[in-house]
């Protein structure tokens, strides 16, 4: 299951928000990882930039994917800004353990990205984990 929906008005370069919902499963980040590339690149980021944001966008789907309960979606919102990308990504979790847990791939993500937060809301039982990164073309090179 994967689909992918556009909306709002144009943004710069032309690229309208879009979201993007697949199984939680390792299989399907590469999926993932293609359209936040394609559309860094639309964004006119530079080939640096570009492969930052695969990067940091496989790092955050691969960690929710990890904590994702079993059936469950991921969900990815791409937002083009004038001078940036901002995803918001987010599974149901099994539990309500943050992605920063993982001090290794949390470090990975945090070098990749110009900013990065998560949040972990519990509501009847169940839990949503969230990781927000935005990318910013040539910060996370300059660091």
């Amino acid at each position: 299951m994967s689909e992918v929906e556009t909306s709002a008005p144009a943004r710069p370069h032309g690229v309208r928000q879009a979201d993007l919902r697949v199984s939680a499963d390792a299989q399907q980040v590469p999926l993932v990882r293609s359209l936040a590339a394609d559309i860094a690149m639309r964004l006119d980021f530079d080939l640096d930039a570009i492969e930052d944001v695969r990067m940091a966008v496989d790092e955050a789907c691969s960690l929710l994917v990890r904590s994702a309960a079993e059936g469950s979606s991921l969900f990815c919102s791409f937002h083009p800004e004038l001078d940036s990308l901002r995803v918001l990504a987010h599974v149901e979790a099994s539990a309500p353990v943050p992605p920063s847990d993982d001090l290794m791939s949390w470090q990975i993500l945090t070098t990749l990205a110009s900013s990065v937060a998560e949040r972990v809301e519990t509501d009847n039982g169940g839990h949503r984990v969230t990781i927000e990164l935005v990318a910013r073309p040539g910060e996370a090179a300059a660091r």
